[in-house]
């Protein structure tokens, strides 16, 4: 029994039970699919097997009732051979009987094939419409089927987008962006604490010379004396 015919027998609540155990409900269904078109096969396999045996019976009813007829007219063609002297009376009646006991004979098969064609046609019509309704089933499970790809497709993409909008996957776009964001704040720090590093003295000489502004006692000193030189010349 496929799986549609099992969940189909269970009820609503037992079977929405199987549904939520289903590890990977497309494969699930897919299987599904293939064991309804295995039990159309054997359903069309049976019809084959039906309609030949309803063949049969109508030839047997054809036969039967023509043998039958057949008997009845070769009655009465010896009864009227004997009437015309053709053969003795006696004998006519006998072979005529002979005749009628066969019709007879030949009509209770062609009621037994009646019987037979009557319950294989009646066979035939059932197993139609139970091929119809498994087509339909068919029909309906694969339609579904396509539509429940289509949802799982979509379904898969909304999840991928809401983690990496959400932050929840640590390799999403968004969170990458955040974490260079945060690396290139870090290096700007860095470049503006070098920067500042660079600006200070790094001896006492150059905390000396930055105090007075770049001059020096003893370049002042040597500047006044050759001013001095100069006005005594």
């Amino acid at each position: 029994m496929g799986l549609f015919k099992r969940l189909v027998t269970l009820g609503k609540s037992e079977a929405n039970a199987i549904v939520d155990k289903l590890e990977d409900p497309i494969k699930m269904t897919e299987q599904g699919i293939k064991d309804l078109k295995k039990d159309l096969d054997a359903s069309l396999k049976g019809l084959a097997e039906v309609k030949a045996l309803a063949i049969r019976s109508k030839r047997d009813l054809s036969t039967a009732t023509e043998k039958a007829n057949n008997y009845e007219q070769k009655a009465i063609l010896l009864l009227k051979k004997a009437e015309s002297g053709g053969i003795a009376v006696e004998e006519a009646d006998r072979l005529a009987t002979e005749a009628l006991q066969l019709k007879e004979q030949a009509m209770k098969d062609a009621a037994r094939a009646k019987t037979e064609v009557d319950k294989f046609d009646q066979n035939v019509a059932n197993l139609n419409e139970g091929i119809s309704r498994l087509r339909s089933s068919i029909s309906s499970c694969e339609n579904e089927l396509r539509t429940l790809k289509a949802r799982a497709r979509v379904s898969a993409a909304t999840q991928k987008i809401n983690k990496q909008l959400s932050g929840i996957d640590s390799s999403s776009t968004v969170t990458m962006l955040e974490r260079m964001k945060e690396k290139v704040e870090q290096q700007e720090a860095m470049s503006e604490a070098y920067a500042d590093i660079a600006g200070q003295p790094t001896s006492i000489d150059s905390e000396i010379d930055k105090a007075l502004g770049g001059s020096t006692p003893a370049s002042s000193s040597a500047l006044e004396a050759l001013k001095a030189k100069l006005n005594q010349s």
